[in-house]
């Protein structure tokens, strides 16, 4: 890999020209260092087109008479010819927390209803179409709803099948681990974000509990975790137990009495239990239901109609009115009916098996109990196992599960089998459909596929029919599959809410029917790739697949030079993730998939779910090589849509790697993100090495390429700290963060001194690793969010064609959450492609001003005047559930990006084709989706 150093000359041998709105050109600067090769011929772009400045309807340009409003006034930067533009100065420096009223998230309180209550247990299928997480179960009664494992996807399928998450009263963990827990973050932000005053939940939990609460602090605000409580028997634990195995009470009213048993592993008898190791056997009991009272009898027994007849129903002994006897309720009710019980069974591994069969306090539930008297002994109605297959199909776990006779035993555990239905149906409806229309951008989701997965791998592993034929009372777990608790005449298992099986001819069918003229619009977008000469440009696919263009479309800028015999096994962009804020049932929330084949991958921000999209898109065994071949992790900002798939990822790459010589994985992020790794690898090991994003910029690079023996003298100019590494050797006294600049106080954050010694083998790690991935650099520029956000910007090495010629490498940008801003312009210049956020439609400037995002028409100007080859819009505000508001005028080298989308490099010149066919796609579809009990909680979480 060339010098660090020598990249002001690497990528561009003569110094190009942009004129630039911001400021006047400079010679050493961030612009010149990242533009991509001059050999490139650029048409000259619309500099005039992006101006950034407040408009006249902005929030904060306009006088108002709020003071809070006053306050978060946008400041105009620092800009050539009086050009400025409007962002908020407050949000994007941290400080408009403080502006908020401090709140206290308040609990729901419901008035039970002992009486006619509707009850059931229903499998909530988080992970069970990939096998990412643990699925979720939602104990169900009329005034309370508890949901036991909140894994990532949560919020997705809860939107998705209208289960209101604002009814949920208690959250139950029965391990705390990313499998289990991924989902909690992005629910409690959720929940604190609805409404005016903001809702919580209580969250229980083993005591490993308050290692996840910690590692929340760092993103989460404390009013929504003020409800998280843990029990056992560490010093963290709230509520205690006075035996290990003891069972120890959680909720006890009306309705239900739920309980909970520890299980630690066989081999830590004795010995401290390591953070992640405790599981929970949770104990649900309904109580009974008596008896009915006889009247007759009653009166049989010399008693008058009145109120001695309710103080029998309440259970109180009465004095006969006509004889001289007592009357007790069993003399005059009929026999009563015990409640349901149910027991949610999470033992992770054979070691925790021994600890089960050892549990005392569950004899009194065995069938071929006798320890007590027969009014004692307790029968189980159902059992749900979240146990993995492997530990389900032992010996002594079968041995345990025959101990509870005629128990229903739902097994639910994620490696039991893979649903061929997919658990979020709109979002694979609306995947199916782009397929059909442009199946090169949007191939079929790889879970189309699981069926043949099934009969291979997942049965060698355990077989469901061999469970069922054992235990003739077991079923295997299917998304939204129930079981009737209340009433009980309607007591077992219930199947009517189980979806149906949706196959792609059946969505391509409707499609059709709904819009006919999709049909020929398949066929023009084929033409691209078929280069039958019936389109302008004369697209045409050679015999090694790549694509070729003979003649620039109309306004087209010329094919860059880097694309020239471009393979497609070199690069393919997908996109994971592409909404804002907070997962909906058509857009996951942020991250973006590097794809460089048999050199590995990297991902660009992790958002919830983002393993979830993996498995969808490549197939679970596919994710799981996507995962265990990453390269290195880049996260933009510390806003949890953006990373709090990071630990699952991290997990599950340390699970495949496990006992294989292999070195930690790379995080690059903010300094806000490592706070949270570290106090979350107090729960689970993620097997990863932190490099501070501000430790990747031009700056930081060329220092450790200036001494690369990372020895350091005290001398004048030398990085001896954090704000001196990444402070620009250049004059950029005119650009958004130089000193004296009103975002100065950037900067300063955290501010804290770091070891160049310790900083400098990192990057070294990092260089040895982009290399490997035919990358010749990684670098991370601020942009205007919040404290500490970023792009990237990743450049490919150059390579030399079968006839010796050099061809520059591509370079990619993208812009994490900002407005447009001069460092993002800068750094995009030339690029290949620009992937940018688009969080507001044109018409919503205000909002995107005072968030600090940008409308889709200024991620457009700035791919503009940077004379970026293509843009791809992403990021949008979930208010757009299907395709944003866009304006087609100024599209002609612009994409909109949905989930899924897979962009190969072979295929850039023909991306902005496809827009208008897209467009055709949603033509009947609502701008704006109402979402059951799901906000636009911008302000919660983004």
């Amino acid at each position: 890999m060339p010098q660090i150093s020598n990249l002001r000359f690497l990528f561009s041998p003569i110094k190009p020209s942009l004129p630039f709105p911001f400021s006047k050109p400079k010679p050493h600067s961030l612009f010149t260092v990242l533009c991509s090769s001059s050999r490139r011929h650029r048409t000259t772009p619309n500099h005039q087109s992006l101006r950034f400045r407040s408009r006249s309807k902005s929030t904060f340009s306009r006088e108002t008479n709020s003071k809070s409003r006053e306050r978060d006034k946008g400041v105009p930067m620092e800009a050539n010819n009086n050009e400025t533009f409007g962002f908020n100065k407050r949000r994007a420096e941290g400080r408009d927390k403080s502006d908020k009223p401090k709140r206290n998230l308040q609990l729901k309180t419901r008035k039970l209803n002992p009486t006619n209550t509707i009850s059931y247990v229903q499998i909530l299928g988080t992970g069970m179409d990939t096998q990412d997480t643990s699925p979720s179960v939602l104990l169900f009664f009329d005034k309370q709803r508890f949901i036991f494992n909140a894994g990532e996807g949560l919020q997705r399928f809860c939107t998705e099948h209208k289960i209101k998450l604002s009814k949920i009263d208690h959250i139950f963990l029965s391990r705390v681990c990313s499998e289990t827990a991924g989902g909690i973050p992005g629910l409690l932000l959720t929940l604190a974000g609805m409404g005016e005053e903001g809702m919580s939940v209580n969250v229980w939990g083993p005591s490993d509990l308050q290692y996840l609460v910690d590692a929340m602090k760092s993103f989460i605000p404390h009013a929504a975790m003020v409800h998280t409580m843990s029990f056992g028997s560490d010093s963290k634990a709230q509520f205690g137990a006075s035996n290990f195995t003891d069972p120890i009470d959680i909720i006890n009213n009306e309705v239900v009495k739920i309980s909970a048993i520890l299980l630690r592993p066989s081999c830590s008898e004795g010995a401290a239990v390591k953070p992640g190791d405790m599981s929970v056997i949770y104990l649900c009991e309904l109580p009974e239901i008596m008896g009915k009272f006889d009247p007759e009898k009653a009166k049989a027994l010399g008693l008058k109609r009145g109120p001695k007849f309710g103080e029998l129903q309440s259970g109180k002994s009465v004095k006969s009115d006509l004889q001289d006897i007592m009357v007790h309720p069993s003399d005059v009710m009929g026999p009563s009916i015990p409640g349901p019980i149910v027991f949610l069974v999470d033992c992770p591994t054979e070691s925790h098996v021994q600890e089960l069969l050892s549990i005392q306090s569950l004899n009194s539930y065995h069938a071929d109990y006798s320890g007590s008297s027969p009014e004692n002994v307790k029968t189980v109605t159902c059992i749900i196992h979240l146990s993995p297959a492997s530990v389900i199909s032992c010996p002594s776990y079968q041995k345990w599960m025959k101990k509870f006779g005629s128990a229903q035993h739902i097994m639910a555990g994620h490696e039991m089998k893979n649903v061929e239905i997919p658990i979020l149906r709109s979002s694979a409806r609306i995947a199916a459909r782009l397929n059909y229309l442009c199946p090169q951008f949007f191939p079929a989701p790889g879970f189309w596929s699981l069926k043949q997965l099934n009969s291979s791998k997942i049965d060698s592993i355990f077989s469901g029919e061999d469970c069922v034929s054992k235990f003739p009372e077991s079923i295997l777990a299917e998304n939204l599959l129930k079981f009737n608790l209340r009433p009980h005449a309607h007591l077992g298992m219930d199947k009517s809410n189980i979806p149906s099986l949706m196959s792609p001819t059946e969505v391509i069918e409707e499609l059709v029917t709904e819009i006919p003229e999709i049909v020929d619009a398949a066929q023009h977008v084929r033409q691209f790739w078929l280069g039958s000469g019936e389109t302008k440009g004369d697209v045409t696919l050679a015999q090694d697949n790549k694509l070729m263009i003979e003649e620039p479309w109309p306004g087209e800028n010329a094919l860059p030079s880097c694309l020239e015999n471009i393979r497609r096994d070199d690069l393919e962009i997908v996109l994971l993730g592409t909404g804002s804020s907070q997962p909906s049932k058509y857009r996951n929330v942020s991250s973006v998939y590097i794809n460089l084949f048999s050199k590995g991958g990297l991902l660009l921000d992790c958002g919830e779910g983002t393993l979830g999209q993996l498995k969808r898109r490549y197939g679970v065994e596919g994710a799981d090589i996507v995962v265990r071949n990453l390269r290195c992790i880049w996260i933009s900002h510390i806003h949890a849509d953006h990373h709090t798939g990071l630990a699952r990822i991290l997990a599950l790459r340390r699970d495949l790697l496990k006992g294989l010589a292999h070195e930690p994985l790379l995080v690059v992020g903010p300094s806000q993100l490592k706070r949270f790794l570290d106090a979350y690898q107090r729960l689970e090991d993620l097997d990863m090495q932190f490099l501070d994003c501000r430790s990747t910029n031009l700056a930081s690079w060329e220092a450790y390429e200036g001494n690369s023996e990372y020895k350091y003298c005290s001398t004048t100019g030398s990085p001896n700290n954090l704000e001196d590494v990444n402070k620009p050797t250049v004059n950029n006294e005119s650009t958004l963060f130089a000193r004296c600049s009103r975002m100065q106080s950037y900067w300063k954050r955290p501010g804290s001194p770091v070891d160049n010694a310790m900083i400098f083998p990192v990057l070294k790690s990092l260089k040895k690793v982009l290399g490997e991935a035919g990358l010749e650099a990684l670098i991370s520029f601020p942009v205007v969010h919040c404290p500490q956000a970023f792009g990237i910007v990743l450049k490919a090495a150059e390579r030399i064609n079968s006839i010796g010629k050099m061809i520059p490498g591509w370079k990619i940008v993208y812009s994490g959450d900002t407005r447009p801003c001069p460092e993002l312009v800068e750094a995009s210049n030339g690029a290949t492609v620009l992937i940018h956020e688009a969080t507001f439609e044109d018409d919503l400037v205000e909002e995107a001003v005072a968030r600090n995002h940008s409308t889709t028409k200024e991620a457009i100007e700035v791919g503009n005047s940077a004379a970026a080859y293509r843009i791809i819009l992403t990021h949008f505000s979930q208010r757009y559930p299907k395709i944003p508001v866009f304006d087609e005028t100024h599209m002609h080298k612009t994409c909109i990006a949905f989930d899924m989308m897979s962009v190969n490099m072979a295929d850039l010149p023909v991306l902005p084709r496809v827009l208008p066919y897209l467009k055709l796609l949603f033509k009947n579809e609502t701008i704006v989706d109402e979402l059951d009990d799901v906000t636009d909680a911008v302000s919660a979480v983004s």
